[in-house]
């Protein structure tokens, strides 16, 4: 796959505007659509759109395939009838800056209760052939996942392994009673996961209609607790008790020095070739049916992951085993045609990371941050003249630093390298739009810039510090007047000045 000469801005939507404590898919989704049109952008770069549990992290989802009810516009759900005045008394006061995530659990989760009661009370009929339509295309997912939500909640928030253990390990006839019993808020999880579809396609629909196209992201990985790994058990390496033998992380890199334990289960991925990589099909199917391409997080562990033994405290004392990323990905393009992947191939990349990525065309990922560290820094793969057309580059990603902070924080060895590659000597100040300069003029062919950086914000503003579970990991947003006019002008300009317009 080849990407067009383009380029874009990375925003999850939950750092969106709005008087409800999170991002939504509505008007203010829209209005950054419009500003992301007005600035000559092709593409709005978003993270996982599934539901998060504990730590918040979109990485981390109970679902492959379901959405994140936080993102339901609740201004919508007025207009469909679905919720009224005196539902919105005694609103909780919200921080304009910063999601709270426990407050939207509680609150917004009645909110989504308070819905549902009036679909169900009959306010809304104009939507039941959508639900009804909607239920029967996303059944091979949807039923589990209902399913595993009501399971959840009954058994008070626990994972999966923590379960009784018949249902914990699927017994057929636990099962059944549990559908019956648990039907109504089985039925509750679907209507809110048809809400949050609908919305999303029509956020979608409205960026298509101006001239910008979606890029996902999905983690390699699903989280442990989730209905994937309690519905597909037999496809990781799970012991008799449902706990995970081994787990997913990193080695030590530049993220962090004990590498990075994130716990998640190991695909068997022996199991999945016998069955013609069915899930990897399904998965990639759903995914094509919200982006227009995507982004996949840790693509190298399609050649070799890094496993640790369970449990264990840190990534450190792991081992490197091949996968079978070749052959998977071959029954995908078999199943669905050519893929619209991006490969993020950051950290330790070998060559059979490069062979995999290159025999299916899939363009790779640089960052800018990455490019000026070391003493002989000029064989960097990352510096600007030694990108391949046929990639994607970043000045800072969700996982980054923020550009301006990194200037701000960077060593003396790195400010002495970029002064003597662009011989200049910026200010803190100016760092940032400069580096966005470096992106966009670079023969990468698309160039994707987080919107803190387009704003000049410092380190207190960055996504997320991997390796750490702080408050402020996934809670950045902004406010509706820094969307700019003039900052789109700006962006416009450099994108036409880049070659980066096409429209």
């Amino acid at each position: 796959m080849t990407i067009s000469r383009s380029s874009g801005v990375l925003l999850h939507p939950t750092s969106l505007p709005g008087p409800y404590g999170i991002g939504e898919l509505g008007a203010y989704a829209r209005h950054f659509i419009d500003w992301l049109s007005d600035g000559g952008q092709r593409y709005w770069q978003v993270m996982p759109l599934g539901p998060t549990g504990y730590g918040d992290s979109p990485y981390q989802a109970f679902s492959a395939f379901a959405g994140n009810p936080y993102l339901i516009d609740l201004a919508t759900l007025r207009e469909d009838n679905l919720l009224h005045d005196t539902d919105f008394s005694g609103m909780p006061t919200f921080a304009p800056a910063r999601v709270d995530f426990g407050q939207q659990y509680i609150w917004r989760n009645q909110m989504l209760e308070r819905a549902y009661i009036s679909y169900v009370g009959g306010a809304a009929p104009q939507l039941t052939p959508e639900f009804e339509a909607f239920k029967s295309e996303e059944k091979s997912w949807l039923d589990d996942y209902a399913l595993f939500t009501a399971l959840k909640a009954e058994h008070g928030g626990l994972p999966w392994n923590a379960w009784q253990p018949a249902v914990r390990d699927r017994d057929p006839e636990a099962l059944d009673a549990a559908r019956t019993r648990l039907a109504g808020a089985m039925e509750r999880v679907r209507f809110i996961q048809f809400l949050f579809f609908r919305q999303w396609n029509a956020v979608r629909a409205y960026a298509h209609g101006k001239g910008i196209e979606i890029i996902g992201d999905i983690p390699i990985f699903v989280a442990m607790d989730s209905s994937d790994a309690w519905a597909g058990r037999d496809q990781f390496y799970f012991d008799d008790q449902g706990q995970p033998t081994v787990v997913a992380g990193v080695p030590p890199d530049y993220f962090s020095e004990t590498g990075q334990l994130w716990g998640n289960p190991l695909y068997n991925w022996e199991v999945m070739r016998k069955d013609g990589f069915a899930w990897w099909i399904e998965r990639f199917k759903g995914s094509l049916k919200l982006f227009d391409l995507i982004r996949i997080d840790h693509f190298r562990g399609f050649a070799a992951y890094w496993e640790i033994p369970f449990p264990a405290e840190t990534a450190m004392h792991g081992r490197w085993v091949p996968a079978l990323g070749h052959q998977m990905f071959e029954a995908v393009r078999e199943a669905l045609g050519v893929l619209p992947i991006i490969a993020e191939d950051l950290g330790v990349i070998t060559p059979d990371v490069e062979k995999l990525r290159d025999d299916f065309g899939f363009p790779g990922m640089a960052v800018l941050q990455f490019a000026f560290g070391g003493g002989d820094f000029s064989v960097n793969d990352f510096l600007p003249h030694n990108l391949r057309e046929n990639q994607v580059v970043y000045t800072g990603t969700h996982d980054n630093d923020t550009t301006r902070g990194w200037w701000a924080n960077a060593s003396d060895q790195e400010r002495h390298n970029f002064r003597v590659y662009t011989s200049s000597d910026p200010t803190e100040e100016g760092f940032a739009w400069q580096l966005t300069e470096l992106a966009f003029g670079s023969r990468a062919n698309l160039a994707v810039v987080p919107l803190q950086d387009i704003f000049n914000l410092g380190s207190a503003d960055r996504m997320n510090l991997p390796g750490t579970t702080g408050d402020h990991n996934w809670t950045w947003r902004y406010f509706a007047g820094d969307l700019r006019p003039d900052l789109a002008a700006r962006l416009r300009a450099l994108t036409e000045m880049t070659g980066r317009l096409g429209r």
